[in-house]
């Protein structure tokens, strides 16, 4: 069986939640074993995850499924909510069950699994704007999501705190990344408002093979701008060389309704988002360059 938790993702945790997450982190191996008694799971391996512990199972019947875990229960709840409406959506994975006092999903596997950005082959316009159109077809008003000002305003401030004393507080300047912050909270009380995904960039799609194609994973729902969800994929042309006019081409065809300024406006303020990780491992590129000319 993997390992429950490591040194590593202990330290990722701490660095995402604080200090108070260790003590999750010492009961998580007999919750997993609970709730691996309780759904028949067999885990495989673990994976990278931003706000908990994500292990690839067999269930009892040996299919392939996904035991996802955070030390916060308003995650999962928010999670388990959106793939419930989002149910019978080919494009985005699909909930067996949950354990919300354990903070837990159980999600459906996709296989073979490969993340989107690791194909190596062309991107499939076609069928992203397909999985936009599913998204964005739950409309507002939806109880039980926060509002999308919510979540920017936890992102920037979180984003900040990680720029403090990194080697990215050479390349980026605070009052960018501020600027950056005012903007995207101007931007996210505005739009067309509906459940969004709010964490749709390539790691987060995964291939399902020729008949499934690719499918959506780990949203951070709430309710706000549906433009929000299209920003990451017209960045893609942007990471070749290309322009955020060559992104909104590629897409747009495929989009049933795509507010083209606002993706935009939505990639200019997001830019030093996209470069802060590099930047944090003092790595500046001609990509990261870029972005940083785009930001407000």
């Amino acid at each position: 069986m993997t390992a429950v938790i490591d040194d590593a993702a202990r330290a990722h945790l701490v660095d995402r939640f604080g200090q108070g997450v260790a003590s999750w982190c010492d009961e998580l191996p007999s919750v997993v074993a609970r709730l691996s008694e309780r759904w028949g799971l067999r885990l495989l391996s673990s994976v990278p995850g931003n706000t908990g512990r994500t292990f690839l199972c067999e269930d009892a019947d040996g299919r392939s499924v996904v035991l996802k875990l955070t030390p916060e229960r308003d995650i999962a709840e928010a999670e388990a909510s959106a793939l419930r409406l989002w149910q019978g959506c080919s494009r985005v994975v699909g909930l067996i069950d949950a354990d919300l006092d354990a903070g837990a999903v159980l999600l459906e596997g996709i296989v073979p699994g490969t993340q989107l950005r690791e194909l190596g082959a062309a991107v499939p316009w076609a069928e992203i704007g397909e999985l936009l159109d599913q998204l964005a077809a739950i409309p507002a008003p939806i109880a039980g999501f926060p509002p999308l000002l919510e979540r920017i305003t936890f992102i920037y401030e979180l984003s900040e705190r990680r720029w403090r004393g990194s080697a990215a507080e050479r390349h980026l300047p605070l009052d960018t990344l501020r600027r950056s912050a005012d903007r995207a909270a101007e931007l996210a009380v505005g739009g067309r408002v509906g459940l969004i995904h709010g964490d749709l960039h390539p790691a987060n799609v995964l291939y399902g093979g020729p008949e499934r194609g690719i499918v959506a994973i780990d949203p951070r729902a709430s309710l706000g701008d549906t433009a929000l969800d299209a920003a990451d994929w017209v960045f893609l042309p942007v990471a070749e060389g290309g322009t955020l006019d060559d992104g909104l081409a590629a897409l747009a065809p495929h989009v049933r309704s795509l507010d083209a300024e606002r993706v935009r406006a939505w990639c200019e303020a997001l830019a030093v988002l996209v470069a802060l990780p590099s930047l944090r491992r003092d790595q500046p590129s001609p990509f990261t360059e870029r972005l940083l000319r785009m930001a407000p």
